[in-house]
């Protein structure tokens, strides 16, 4: 009895399976086993409802449809009386992907892959879609050329239904190509025409480079370069007609065979200039470099079109299209060029909008822009704004898009990225150079403070030769035509003698402002006005002399020229053979008084200065030039000037490679009486009988005259005559000590080559050579006195300051130069 009443409660609650029970009509739908579906979800897909009549045809499509979604991992449907059932079983969700093993494509390029195939957190998990992960990895990394590369993945159940999937990927090696060869050439030899091939072999020295490594994207290029090199010597129909790759069984090395159909040289017939000419015909010829008669050169052709059409964008065309039409005449092997000019509607800027400036005001991008709103476009013109930018110091990087908005032809939006560099620092350190020794440093700087633009700074600095304290503040656009202003406080100590200078030290306190006037969008006019105090400490230091009788009138040393007692306690005297302390004994008295010692002036300072470099720390062309003045007005101690000039250029040559030629002239001289009505006595510069002296008896000098010594010209140094010690170089005392001269000239060429395994602008690598000397005064000049030297320059813009290191031997050197071959400095810019 018992066994009969389970039968039939059993048979009461089974669920059919739908496809084997005759038609029936739906009162009401039920779906079991959901977790993080939810039934409305299934219903959307259902095509079932309600009141519908359940058929087998039905029943098939409501199970495709249900499995379509990609949801469960079985369906089955039944009924229970007139109510459908429909009984799920989810697929797991995926709460983690680990990527392990992938370096040559990060997970910030991996994850939106894996996303776009449906593999992603929160996502349902289907096997398939990891197959064709698995897929899609070998193909993007067989792009890059590592065929070696292996990708597996694990997936580990967790709770609630989850799963965590992990890719392991063994990336490999770069298969590196090992023989490339050219077939089919018979006017140009394998080298020339690999040249600017991407791929190469380097040289074994240059063990850092990565040309060697073959991709597919870098063989299109190299191919289509090859094409290239014929088409723009004349050979219009030179292709390449088939290409074998082959790789070696361990699928490192790559093997490339290219076949090439030269064909025949061909020449410009005539050029002509048709559509829609919005600028004078005699204009657009001028642009035009493919010249009658000329060997036909699709790199000629090209850059006439850019020509044409840069021209066109600057005037507002922002959408011109230039068209070269080559007609062939391959009778004769003639080429017509047809240029199709179609410029389009004329466009103007609607609005100019700035990203990722949040540390920056709007006010401070825009003063530096040159493209208007409401303005015709001009690429001109937004080329510039971005170079203007891109030489603030608080910007990283400018990027500048140019959008068509949305419904019209004939406005766009300018769009402008940066991304900010921190523009303000607090920084306690330590540096080390070999002029200074250790140099301790505190330093507050804001070179965009409080999104401003303007410059505020505070630092002080110590080492065993200066200390230093220095104020400063300046804004670049005190009006709103860029007119600057600012202002300075300064108070150091300089212990020449440790600077490799004649020993005397200085103590010096200036305050003062300058204001800067823009000429041009690259040129520049600055003027200052400061007062500066300094007092040296110079010569001999002497206390009362007792082996002096103070009533003896021949006693110069105690007695001024009308025999009155000036015998102090202690005081100071030139030092023997010191040219310059004997030249602050303006009344000959053999004494250096306070006011011999202690200089007043007021400093007037004025400079030009032109700037077309592309790139502050690194360029790579254009040029610098400053000419700048000088001088202390009547009213000061001592009235002088100083004329300084410095250039520089850059040109990019070849593979990366630039040159860079620079060259600097200094030349002062006083304009008061100081020399004319001083007392002071040369020394006799003629060496005793015997004597060797340890420096050319031409730069020794007797007596300092012209310029103050404390304002001369030195030479030497890391940033100056490389692989001479500091400030060694021109005039010197009898002790072949270095005195610095009024006269100064020195130059040299530098070629900036790569910087391995880094692609950043602060680094450089250098190789260099450098001439030049300084000089007692213009008329002291001797080229046959230059100093010279060659070596190699490594600069690093390190967060604790510039690092230097400079490993030089000098080309041309005299008795007594003290020369150096390592230099380095850091964390200081001395």
């Amino acid at each position: 009895m018992r066994r009969t009443l389970i039968i039939l409660l059993c048979g009461l609650f089974v669920i059919r399976p739908a496809l084997a029970l005759d038609e029936f009509t739906i009162s009401d739908i039920r779906v079991e086993g959901l977790q993080r579906i939810s039934e409305g979800t299934v219903f959307n897909y259902l095509p079932l409802d309600a009141g519908d009549v359940l058929t087998a045809a039905k029943g098939r499509q409501a199970l495709r449809a249900l499995f379509r979604t990609g949801f469960f991992s079985s369906v089955d449907l039944g009924r229970q009386d007139t109510i459908l059932v429909i009984n799920v079983a989810e697929r797991p969700a995926i709460a983690r992907i680990s990527l392990t093993g992938n370096k040559a494509i990060k997970d910030d390029a991996m994850f939106p892959v894996l996303a776009d195939i449906g593999l992603a957190e929160g996502e349902v998990y289907q096997p398939q879609s990891l197959d064709r992960i698995k897929q899609e990895l070998v193909k993007q990394y067989f792009s890059q050329g590592r065929y070696a590369v292996t990708v597996d993945s694990r997936v580990t159940p967790l709770d609630r239904n989850r799963v965590q999937i992990s890719i392991i990927i063994k990336e490999g090696d770069t298969a590196e190509v090992k023989h490339i060869n050219i077939v089919g050439n018979t006017l140009y030899t394998d080298k020339e025409i690999r040249e600017e091939f991407e791929s190469s072999i380097p040289p074994f020295w240059k063990f850092w480079a990565k040309d060697d490594q073959y991709s597919r994207e870098k063989l299109s290029g190299d191919l289509e370069k090859i094409r290239s090199y014929y088409q723009d010597r004349g050979y219009i129909d030179a292709n390449v007609e088939s290409t074998q790759v082959s790789i070696s069984p361990n699928n490192r090395d790559i093997y490339i065979t290219a076949n090439v159909i030269e064909g025949e040289q061909y020449s410009i017939e005539k050029t002509q200039i048709t559509g829609d000419l919005v600028i004078d015909e005699a204009t657009l010829r001028r642009l035009i470099i493919t010249q009658e008669n000329d060997i036909f050169s699709r790199k000629k052709m090209e850059q006439s079109v850019e020509n044409i059409t840069a021209l066109l964008a600057n005037i507002g065309y922002a959408f011109a299209n230039v068209n070269p039409i080559p007609q062939i005449d391959r009778d004769n092997r003639l080429v017509t060029i047809n240029y199709f000019i179609d410029p389009g509607k004329r466009v103007y800027v609607r609005q100019i909008t700035f990203v990722g400036n949040s540390g920056t005001k709007d006010e401070v991008l825009r003063r530096e822009m040159r493209q208007f709103e409401g303005a015709w476009f001009s690429q001109a013109a937004i080329d510039r704004s971005r170079i203007r930018m891109q030489r603030l110091t608080y910007f990283e990087s400018v990027n500048v898009e140019t959008p068509a908005v949305p419904g019209t032809d004939d406005q766009i939006d300018v769009v402008i990225t940066v991304k900010e560099r921190a523009a303000g620092s607090f920084s306690i350190g330590l540096g080390f150079s070999q002029i200074q020794g250790l140099i301790a440093s505190l330093s507050v700087q804001q070179d965009n403070f409080l999104g401003s633009g303007k410059r505020v700074g505070f630092s002080v600095s110590h080492s065993s030769i200066i200390n230093s304290i220095n104020v400063s503040y300046e804004n670049p656009y005190w009006t709103e035509d860029g007119v600057s202003r600012g202002f300075f406080l300064r108070f150091q100590e300089f212990d020449q003698a440790g600077a490799n200078i004649s020993t005397f030290t200085s103590t010096e306190a200036a305050v003062g402002m300058s204001m800067g006037i823009p000429l041009t969008e690259v040129s520049f006019v600055r003027a200052g006005l400061g007062i500066r105090s300094t007092d040296l400490n110079i010569g001999s230091f002497v206390r009362e002399l007792e082996f002096l009788d103070p009533d003896d009138a021949s006693n110069t040393l105690c007695n001024d020229i009308n025999g009155n007692d000036t015998c102090p306690e202690t005081y100071f005297i030139p030092r023997p053979f010191d040219p310059l302390s004997q030249s602050l004994d303006h009344n000959g008295n053999g004494q250096l008084e306070d006011s011999e010692r202690d200089f007043d002036s007021i400093d007037l300072t004025a400079s030009w200065s032109r700037d077309t470099r592309n790139h502050f720390l690194n360029p790579t062309r254009g040029s610098s030039q400053r000419l700048s003045l000088e001088a202390s007005l009547p009213g000061s101690t001592r009235s002088f000037y100083k004329l300084f000039y410095k250039y520089s250029k850059f040109v990019p040559i070849w593979a990366n490679l630039v040159v860079s030629f620079h060259g600097e002239v200094g030349y002062g001289d006083s304009y008061d009486n100081y020399d004319k009505t001083s007392l002071a006595q040369p020394f006799d510069t003629t060496p005793p009988v015997g004597f060797d002296r340890a420096c050319l008896d031409e730069e020794v000098i007797a007596l300092d005259t012209g310029l103050p010594f404390f304002e001369q010209f030195y030479g030497g140094g890391v940033r100056d005559i490389r692989g001479f010690e500091d400030n060694t170089l021109g005039p010197k005392d009898l002790n072949c000590r270095a005195v610095g001269g009024d006269f100064k000239v020195s130059g040299g060429i530098e070629i900036a080559i790569p910087t391995p395994f880094t692609s950043g602008g602060g680094s450089r690598i250098a190789l260099f050579a450098d001439i030049g000397n300084v000089y007692e005064n213009f008329s002291a000049f001797d080229a046959k006195l230059f100093r010279a030297s060659a070596g190699i320059s490594v600069t690093w813009q390190a967060p604790i300051g510039p690092i230097i290191i400079n490993y030089a031997f000098p080309l041309r050197e005299f008795n007594g130069d003290r020369t150096e071959s390592l230099q380095f400095s850091f964390g200081t810019s001395f």
